[in-house]
C-alpha cells in the first residue's frame, strides 16, 4: 500500500512556471533596489541563479520596458565589459493619492522613481463633506493624470487617509479630523464618470509614509524602526525587515490616540488626553500662540529666533512624544525612530527632549543604541508610499506585465 504525503490547507506546489515567477520578480527587485546599477553577472552572485538564466530574465524585463541598459563599463574581471541594469523612466507608473486635514494631493511616479506629475492643494478639511472632497480629488486626479506621456502604463493608484482604512478597500471606519466615519471611499471616488474605471486602494497615510521611508532607508541597511508622522493628527506605524507592519484590519498605528494625560483636553476622537493633543499640529501652533492656519515653517521660525512660546510649545510637545514612544519602545523592541511629517523640520527641537524621556523611560536604554532621526522623506511621504505600495505588486509579478 504506498502511502500518500498530505499537504496543509491551502498549500500548493510550485510549479515551473510559478518559480519562474518568482525569480523574474526577484531579479527585478534586485536592480530597482540596488543603490547603484547591476550587471546580469553581479545578480547571478547576488541570487545564486546561473547566468544563462539571469540574462533570460532580464532580456523579458527589457523587452517588456520594465529595465534599460546603460553602456557597457570595463570590469574588474576578466571578461566582457559590463552592461549595468536600471529600472525604466516613464515606462509603467503608479498614482499616489492623499487625502489630508489641510491638503488634497496627487503624484505619479514610476518605476525608476522619477515624478511624473503632481499637484497638490492646501484647504481647511476638518469636519468636511466626503462627497465635495473626493468629487474634487477625482478632478486632481484627472488634472495631472491627463498631461502624462499616452504611452506611460499606469499600474493603479493608492489613496492615503489619516484614520482607520479597511486595507484595501475601505471604507474609511474613522478619520477623526476629517470627521468622517463609515465613508466608501472607493465606490465614491468611482462614482465620477472620468474615474469610474480608475483601479484604487485606500491605506493609512502614516502607513504609507512610514513605506516611502522604507523604500529611502533600505539602501542605508536600515530595515527596521517606528515611524511617527505628525501632521494636525499624529500617525506611526512600525516597519520590520523593510515591511510595514498593518495589523490584522490595517489599523495599527494610531499612536496619536495613545494616552499622555487621562485627564487631559478633549480629542476629536472623544477621549482624553491624546498624544495628538499635546504634539499635533495645532496643539503645537496653539502652545506657541500662533494663528492654526500658519504653516508649520513659522512655528520653526518662531524657535529660531528664540521665541519663548514657540520654545515652551516644542519642549512640551517632545515631552509627550517621549512618552507617547517610550511605550511603544518598551512594547516592540526597535532601536530607530524616524520623526515624518512636520516633525523632521522641527526634529533639532524635538529630538533632545524625546532623547531625555526615552533614556530615562525605556527599560533597555543602557543596553541599546536606541536613536531619533528626522526622515529622509520629508515633501508628501505617503504620496510616494501611496505609489510604491502599487509599484510593490508589479514588481513582485511583473510577468502579468510582460506583454501589455
Amino acid at each position: 500500500m504506498t502511502s500518500r504525503r498530505s499537504t496543509p490547507l491551502g498549500a500548493s506546489a510550485i510549479r515551473q512556471a510559478n518559480l519562474r515567477e518568482h525569480n523574474l520578480g526577484l531579479v527585478l527587485r534586485l536592480i530597482i533596489d540596488a543603490p547603484v546599477p547591476v550587471s546580469r553577472a553581479d545578480i547571478a552572485v547576488a541570487t545564486g541563479l546561473t547566468r544563462a538564466t539571469v540574462s533570460s530574465l532580464a532580456d523579458r524585463l527589457i523587452v517588456a520596458g520594465l529595465v534599460t541598459e546603460l553602456p557597457p563599463v570595463m570590469s574588474q574581471r576578466a571578461g566582457r565589459p559590463a552592461v549595468p541594469l536600471i529600472p525604466a523612466a516613464g515606462t509603467l507608473a503608479a498614482v499616489g493619492m492623499e487625502i489630508n486635514v489641510d491638503y488634497l494631493g496627487v503624484r505619479v511616479i514610476d518605476l525608476s522613481g522619477a515624478v511624473l506629475g503632481e499637484h497638490v492643494e492646501s484647504a481647511d478639511f476638518r469636519g468636511s463633506d466626503p462627497g465635495t472632497v473626493i468629487a474634487r480629488l477625482s478632478e486632481l486626479y484627472c488634472a495631472v493624470t491627463g498631461q502624462l506621456d499616452a504611452d506611460i502604463r499606469m499600474a493603479g493608484s493608492a489613496l492615503a487617509i489619516p484614520g482607520l482604512v479597511d486595507r484595501m478597500f475601505g471604507p474609511v471606519r474613522l478619520a477623526p479630523n476629517l470627521g468622517w466615519r463609515e465613508i466608501d471611499v472607493v465606490k465614491e471616488f468611482r462614482s465620477h464618470p472620468a474615474t469610474a474605471d480608475v483601479a484604487i486602494r485606500l491605506d493609512n497615510e502614516a502607513t504609507l509614509g512610514a513605506r516611502a521611508e522604507a523604500d529611502a532607508l533600505r539602501r542605508a541597511g536600515v530595515l527596521s524602526f517606528l515611524y511617527l508622522s505628525g501632521e494636525v493628527g499624529v500617525g506611526g506605524a512600525l516597519v520590520i525587515d523593510g515591511v510595514v507592519f498593518g495589523g490584522r484590519h490595517g489599523w495599527s498605528g494610531e499612536i496619536g490616540h495613545t494616552v499622555v494625560d487621562p485627564s487631559g483636553p478633549l480629542c476629536r476622537c472623544g477621549a482624553l488626553g491624546c498624544l495628538e493633543q499635546y504634539a499635533g499640529k495645532d496643539a503645537l501652533m496653539r502652545a506657541a500662540s500662533l494663528d492654526l492656519d500658519l504653516p508649520v515653517e513659522a512655528l520653526m521660525s518662531a524657535a529660531q529666533s528664540g521665541d519663548t512660546d514657540a520654545l515652551a510649545s516644542m519642549a512640551g510637545a517632545a515631552k509627550a512624544l517621549g512618552t507617547a514612544l517610550a511605550n511603544a519602545v518598551n512594547l516592540i523592541d526597535v532601536e530607530n525612530v524616524v520623526l515624518g511629517g512636520i516633525y523632521a523640520p522641527l526634529s533639532p527641537f524635538l529630538i533632545p527632549g524625546i532623547d531625555d524621556v526615552l533614556q530615562s523611560r525605556v527599560l533597555s536604554a543602557p543596553w541599546s543604541r536606541l536613536q531619533v532621526v528626522s526622515a529622509e522623506v520629508r515633501d508628501y511621504a505617503a504620496l510616494n508610499g501611496a505609489a510604491s505600495a502599487v509599484l510593490a505588486d508589479v514588481i513582485d509579478d511583473p510577468s502579468a506585465w510582460l506583454d501589455s
